[in-house]
């Protein structure tokens, strides 16, 4: 039976290389995808799904907030795959929720389950209120060797609560850090706690 898929990560995990990787085994055995995007994020370009490791693949569907996914577009699809899917609106998650449904065809989402102030972003709450499988993608912290669970954003190197939840940027602007190194970096600029944390980032809200 097909599945809609929440494969969720901190940045820097691989997240769009494994993306890639699975759209080049599907197309490699003559089989039909369709790779979404949201418009949002155009660091690599308005089309362009990118990863670090510089592998790259034009997206089939750049999604705006207000566009409605066909069912009729992927009638002849055999995977489906989401890139950036925490920039999603929670109505395109229960549309890709109605393609797996009705299709029958796996629906496979890659991105963030929460943003720099450790809250879940809206399309990646509604995912994982409905998805079939949540499989984590892993990576180490960029301060230590534990697991990555948090994104820090850093500007000049100094930690930072303040600006936009949806945003885009590189290494320079966002690492992937363990809880101890998440609420050390606040520390040093004076939020202590997770408590404080959370007071702090809806102040800035």
């Amino acid at each position: 039976m097909a599945k809609l898929y929440f494969r969720h990560g901190t940045v820097g995990s691989a997240k769009t290389l494994n993306l890639l990787a699975v759209a080049h085994n599907y197309e490699r055995q003559g089989k039909k995808i369709m790779v979404i995007k949201p418009g949002f994020d155009d660091r690599y370009g308005a089309q362009e799904v990118a990863s670090r490791a510089g592998l790259h693949r034009p997206a089939h569907i750049v999604l705006s907030p207000s566009q409605k996914l066909d069912r009729a577009d992927f009638d002849q699809a055999q995977c489906v795959l989401v890139d950036e899917v925490q920039f999603l609106t929670p109505a395109h998650i229960e549309q890709l929720r109605d393609i797996t449904d009705q299709l029958r065809v796996p629906v496979i989402c890659y991105g963030l389950r929460t943003d720099f102030r450790s809250h879940l972003f809206e399309g990646s709450r509604r995912l994982l209120e409905l998805a079939d499988s949540i499989e984590e993608v892993k990576t180490t912290c960029h301060r230590c060797n534990r697991k990555a669970i948090f994104n820090l954003k850093c500007v000049e190197g100094a930690a930072q609560l303040g600006g936009p939840s949806q945003q885009v940027a590189g290494d320079e602007t966002f690492q992937p850090v363990c809880s101890l190194h998440y609420v050390e970096a606040l520390q040093l600029d004076g939020i202590e706690g997770i408590d404080q944390i959370i007071v702090e980032s809806e102040s800035t809200t």
